[in-house]
C-alpha cells in the first residue's frame, strides 16, 4: 500500500478499509510512517469525518496498539467513567469511593492535568504517601480487596493514541469530533472495564464550547462503545463554571472529602449521586433508578462511603488520617481573600479564567518540565446566583509565590461578575444519552 493514497482517498471523502487504516495506523506506531504524512492524513479527516465502521476500526487498532488490560480476574462487572475535563471536577475522587461503597466494583485509571484542567492523578498525589503506579496484579488485588483502585495510565496502555495526540496538538486537529472520540474511547477500551460511563463537559473552561458540539461528540463515543460490545452512556453537563467549589490538587481532596462528609456544593454531591445510581444499575447491583439513588445517599449519609475512601488510600499506600486532618495534606504559605464591597449575587463565573489561574499558581504543568505545587488553588464561596454579604468573601487565593499571589488576585476579579438583583441558578446536567435515546434535561 501507499501511504499517499490512503491519505488521497480519504481527502476526497472515500471510506477506508480495515487494512488500509491498520496499515497506516501501526505504520506510525512503528515509526515507519513519518509525522508530515500523519499529520496530512488527520488532517483530512479533521475535514472529512469518518464512518461508523471506520471509527470503530481506528478505536480498535489505537486501543490494540499496546497492552490490553484483562480484568476478568475481578469478580463482577466493571464499570468505568470517563470525564472530558473541566474546573473544580473533582466528581472521580468522590463517585469512585461511592460507587464501590454501594457494591460497584470500579477499576479505574486516570490522568493528569491537561492544559487548564485538572487531573485526578495530581489530586491523589497530594495525599502523603498515594502510590498512583500499581502493576497490573497490584491493580487487579486492590480492586478485588476494597473493591475500587484508582491509579495512572500505564506507559503502554494505547501507545497509538499517545503518539497521534502529541501531533494532534500541534497540527490544529485537537478539535476533530472522531479524533477526540476515537482518543477517549480507545483508552477505556484498553483499560477492559466492562461497562462505560461518560461525562462530557461544554462550556468555557471545557474542551467542547458548544452544547451541540458536546452532544454530538457524547453520541459518537456511545455508538462506538455499543458497536465493540462495551455497553457506553453519556452525560452533557455543564462548565461554563466551575463544578464545585476548589481548584487545585489539596483543595479538591479536601472538597470531595467534604462532600462524602455530606457537606459540599449540591452540585458536584448531586452529579455524583446520579452517576453513582447510573454504574449501580450498570454493574446490575440495583434495578431501579430511584432505588439506586437512595442507596447512595444513605451511603453518604451513614458514612459508608467516606469509609471506602479512607480504605481506598490506606490500601495504596496513602495516611487515611488526611480524611479527618486536612492539614496534613499540603499547605499553601500565603492566603488572600477578595471581598465584595456590598451585598451582590454572582452573575458570571468565567471557568477558564480560573483554571488558567490555578495553572499560573502552579497547581498543574504549563511546560512538562514544571513540577506540580500541589497546595496551591482557588476557592469559591458561591457560584452562579449565589448571594455574596457585604464584606463576606467571594474567593480565596493560595499561593506559594507572593508575585504569583499578585497576578491572581486580578486574574480572580476578573473572573467574576455580580449583580445587584437575584440570578438563577444554572443547571449542571444538559442531555443523558444512551443507545437508543436522547434525554435532554
Amino acid at each position: 500500500m501507499l501511504v499517499t493514497e490512503i491519505i488521497r482517498k480519504k481527502r476526497d471523502g472515500d471510506i477506508l478499509s480495515k487494512e488500509e487504516l491498520e496499515f497506516i495506523v501501526n505504520g506510525y506506531v512503528k515509526g515507519e510512517i513519518p509525522d508530515y504524512q500523519m499529520s496530512a492524513f488527520l488532517m483530512a479527516i479533521y475535514f472529512r469525518g469518518m464512518s461508523k465502521e471506520e471509527l470503530v476500526e481506528f478505536t480498535m487498532l489505537m486501543a490494540k496498539s499496546g497492552k490490553m488490560v484483562d480484568l476478568g480476574s475481578i469478580e463482577g462487572v466493571k464499570v468505568d467513567k470517563h470525564s472530558s475535563g473541566g474546573i473544580a471536577d473533582t466528581t472521580t475522587l468522590v463517585l469512585i469511593p461511592l460507587a464501590a461503597s454501594c457494591g460497584v466494583k470500579v477499576a479505574k485509571m486516570s490522568g493528569r492535568g491537561l492544559s487548564h484542567t485538572g487531573g485526578t492523578i495530581d489530586k491523589l498525589e497530594s495525599i502523603p504517601g498515594f502510590k498512583t503506579e500499581l502493576s497490573e496484579d497490584e491493580f487487579i488485588e486492590a480492586v478485588n480487596k476494597v473493591g475500587a483502585a484508582i491509579v495512572g495510565q500505564s506507559e503502554s496502555l494505547v501507545p497509538a493514541d499517545k503518539k497521534i495526540y502529541a501531533l494532534r496538538d500541534v497540527t490544529a486537529t485537537v478539535e476533530s469530533i472522531p479524533l477526540i472520540a476515537s482518543s477517549i474511547m480507545s483508552k477505556k477500551i484498553a483499560a477492559g472495564s466492562d461497562k462505560i460511563i461518560l461525562d462530557v463537559k461544554f462550556g468555557k473552561g471545557a474542551f467542547m464550547k458548544e452544547y451541540e458540539k458536546a452532544k454530538e461528540l457524547a453520541n459518537t463515543m456511545v455508538e462506538i462503545g455499543t458497536l465493540v460490545g462495551r455497553e457506553t452512556i453519556a452525560y452533557v453537563t455543564d462548565m461554563n463554571q466551575p463544578l464545585g467549589l476548589m481548584i487545585g490538587n489539596a483543595l479538591e481532596v479536601i472538597e470531595a472529602i467534604e462532600v462524602l462528609k455530606g457537606r459540599g456544593h449540591e452540585d458536584l454531591k448531586n452529579l455524583c449521586i446520579e452517576f453513582a445510581s447510573e454504574m449501580m444499575i450498570m454493574a446490575g447491583v440495583e434495578k431501579e433508578k430511584k432505588l439506586a439513588q437512595e442507596r447512595a445517599i444513605e451511603s453518604i449519609e451513614k458514612g459508608y462511603a467516606l469509609e471506602k475512601f479512607k480504605e481506598i488510600i490506606k490500601n495504596q499506600g496513602g495516611n487515611p488520617e488526611i480524611v479527618d486532618n486536612y492539614s496534613l495534606l499540603p499547605q499553601a504559605k500565603y492566603t488572600y481573600e477578595l471581598k465584595c464591597d456590598e451585598d451582590m449575587y454572582i452573575k458570571d463565573i468565567d471557568a477558564l479564567k480560573l483554571g488558567l489561574c490555578a495553572l499560573k499558581l502552579g497547581a498543574g504543568r504549563q511546560r512538562k518540565e514544571d513540577k506540580i505545587d500541589y497546595a496551591v488553588g482557588i476557592q469559591l464561596f458561591g457560584k452562579i446566583g449565589h448571594k455574596i454579604a457585604k464584606n463576606m468573601p467571594f474567593a480565596k487565593i493560595y499561593a506559594n509565590d507572593e508575585k504569583r499571589l499578585e497576578e491572581a488576585i486580578s486574574d480572580v476579579k476578573t473572573a467574576f461578575e455580580f449583580s445587584k438583583r437575584p440570578v438563577p441558578k444554572r443547571k449542571v446536567i444538559f442531555a443523558k444519552i444512551t443507545k437508543d435515546n436522547v434525554f435532554e434535561f
